[in-house]
Parts: structure tokens; sequence; C-alpha cells
């Protein structure tokens, strides 16, 4: 009898946490989870394509769905690479012109190309799976895990970069994190960070578009200048979005772990990300409000404050005395972790003032409400 039932303790632990195949807007994917989260990934780029809460009714996913959001607004359901949260690497924005000639896409190969599953399934008290991809046009190898515990709402993200070639370069490294409708929506999602100075994007006269935001100045978040003059707190979407605009931020100096947060508050739900910030100092937000029913706002942290081809990133080479690149050294590795979450909020939790971990715990802090989330984890930073 006591056999029998330690085999069916074992048999109920190891379904708590579990990978299957599965589709999402008809690709293949596969689906990380447990008894409080689903997280899907794309094995061909390796993006993270839907999160939601199992104990979420309406199944909210935080990731931006560029094809969902498409056809809500009516337009044709464009479904690329690049959605919810992928990969660039080693890239992060347009190519130079020899660059195209070459193959490079804009954002690096690794959101193009077919990751190679090198193992699944599950390993102490939870589950993980990592992938491989080898990009031939920059010469490195991209190994990343993602694991996931049992009774957690807390996914750690662990990667490595490999250079194949035998002198140092700098890399151009981003997590392409993006929120997006119906998560994302007017006036009632919030988007806070431990951010210290920032920059409105220089645009000059290369990119129409509509734009609120004045360029090429200097603000403190989240009180951007607008380019007819006055402020605007940029934490939410506005009543009435018709913009497009980008900012980049430096993470604060005087934390060594650093968060971006979003929170739908109607719905009582925090989206998030707490990182290192030596391996990722920037965090730049494109905030895409041209359509009111297909709106996505990059939270994405990385190497450099803007979304700019390789020379140009190079030249800049520090902005607030905060380098714009990361140098991959020859024969090498250099590696990052993260760690994203999703959670429900207590009533009245409406802005995030810190995440910290703290005794096997992530903890959210409202510092205007008094009131905390604490996450059961066991992962680490």
């Amino acid at each position: 009898m006591i056999t029998r039932s330690l085999f069916l303790i074992a048999a109920l632990s190891a379904a708590l946490t579990a990978q299957r195949t599965t589709q999402f807007e008809s690709r293949p994917a596969l689906a990380l989870e447990n008894d409080k989260v689903e997280l899907l990934i794309f094995p061909k780029g390796g993006a993270f394509a839907s999160l939601t809460l199992k104990s979420d009714a309406d199944k909210l996913n935080a990731m931006w769905n560029p094809a969902a959001g498409a056809r809500a607004a009516g337009q044709p359901a464009r479904f690329g690479d690049s959605t919810g949260h992928f990969l660039c690497v080693d890239g992060f924005g347009p190519t130079s012109k020899e660059e195209a000639a070459a193959g490079m896409g804009g954002h690096g190969e690794a959101h193009r190309l077919p990751w190679e599953q090198l193992s699944a399934g599950r390993s102490g008290n939870g589950s993980q799976v990592t992938f491989r991809v080898t990009l031939p046009i920059v010469q490195e190898v991209l190994t990343r895990k993602v694991s996931l515990l049992d009774g957690e709402s807390v996914i750690a993200v662990d990667s490595e970069l490999e250079s194949l070639l035998g002198f140092d370069r700098p890399v151009n490294w981003a997590e392409h994190a993006t929120i997006g409708s119906p998560f994302l929506s007017p006036e009632v999602t919030v988007v806070d960070a431990s951010v210290g100075r920032c920059q409105t994007r220089p645009h000059g006269s290369g990119r129409p578009s509509p734009r609120r935001l004045a360029d090429t100045v200097n603000f403190t978040y989240p009180n951007a200048p607008l380019k007819a003059g006055g402020m605007t707190n940029l934490r939410a979407v506005p009543a009435q979005p018709n913009s497009m605009d980008h900012t980049g931020c430096a993470f604060d100096p005087a934390r060594q772990h650093v968060f971006v947060t979003a929170i739908r508050k109607d719905k009582r739900l925090v989206f998030g990300y707490l990182l290192r910030r030596e391996e990722y100092p920037w965090l730049q937000e494109w905030m895409n409000y041209t359509n009111p029913l297909n709106l996505a706002r990059g939270i994405e942290f990385g190497t450099q404050p803007y979304d700019l081809p390789r020379r140009t990133i190079v030249d800049m080479g520090k902005l607030f005395d905060v380098a714009t690149y990361r140098w991959l050294p020859a024969k090498s590795k250099i590696s990052t972790r993260f760690l994203m979450f999703y959670s429900p909020t207590p009533e009245g939790f409406e802005q995030v003032d810190d995440v910290r971990l703290d005794g096997g715990k992530l903890i959210l802090v409202d510092r205007k409400s008094g009131k905390t989330i604490e996450l059961k984890t066991n992962q680490t930073l």
C-alpha cells in the first residue's frame, strides 16, 4: 500500500509540469505548462507566442499576437517570425546595404531559423526544454533553456551565445518582448520599469510616422516630452491611440536586478520580467498605437537603447555613460538569464514600484496602495 501511494504521488508530481506539442495560429508550437501557467514556444525562431494563466477564465494572452490583432482590426492577418517575445541575435534593427547583400535580415538571424530541440522533460521538481540554433552569417551558436517548476508562475530563461570565430566582436542582443491587444488596452494597461535616464528616439526625416513625442530629448520615465509641447505620461496607452513612438531608457545603475511589468488593471493581471542589469542594461519601448484595435507595445530589454544598424550602435559607444553593445570574445561564450512571470493581482494593486527575490518568493510591491504580490519560486538570478 505504501509503495502504491508513493507511486501515485510521483505520478501526480510528474503531471504537474509537462510539455506537449500543439499549434498556435496554425503553426507548430511546444507547450510548457503546469497547474499555474501555459507557455507556447515556436520551434522555428524560438518565440514565446502565448502565455496564459490556468486560473484565468478568459485565458488572456499576455503576448502580442499580430495575427489576432489584425483580424480584430479588419486587416490582413499577417503572421511572421516576429511575434510575442522573440529574440534578436546577433542584430537588433535594420542592416547595412552590405549586410543585406550578404543575406542578413533585420533583427538578426535567430528568430528566422528553425531551432533544434536538444532536450525536453522532467528535471528535479519541474520541467525544461533546451534549444540550439547555429547562426551561419555571424558564425555564432545560440543555446536557450526554458524552465518551469511545479506549482509556480515564474519561468526561467537561460541563454548562451558562442562565437565560432577567432576574434573579439561587438554583438547586438535584444529580447523583443512585446505585449499587444487585447491584453494591451487604452488607459487600463500600464507599464512600469526600474529605469533611470531616458531619451526619445532620434528619427530625423527618415521615418515619417504619426509621432506624439519630440525627437531626441532626454527625460525621466514616465513623463516624456511631446512634439507639440508639454509632457505626457507614458505608463498607459492614450485614450485615443493614433501614434507610433520609440524611447530608450537605461535601467537603474544602482540595481543589480531590474524589472519591467505590465498591469491590465480591470482584469487584475500583471505580467513582467526580472533580469540582470549587467546583461541587459537597456529598455526600448516601441509604442505602436496606430490602430486602436491592433495595439502593440515592445518592452524590449537588451544591449542597446534603439533598434539601429550595427555600425550606428557601435559608433554611438555609450549613452548616459552606459555601453550600447556587448563584447563577444574570440572562440568564447557569453550568457544571460532572466525570469518571466504572470499573476493575478489583488484589488487596488495598480502600479509596480519594485520587484525582488526574497526567501523563495518573487515579490511585487505597490507602494501607493501598500499592497504586495508574493509568488512562490525556487528560481534564482
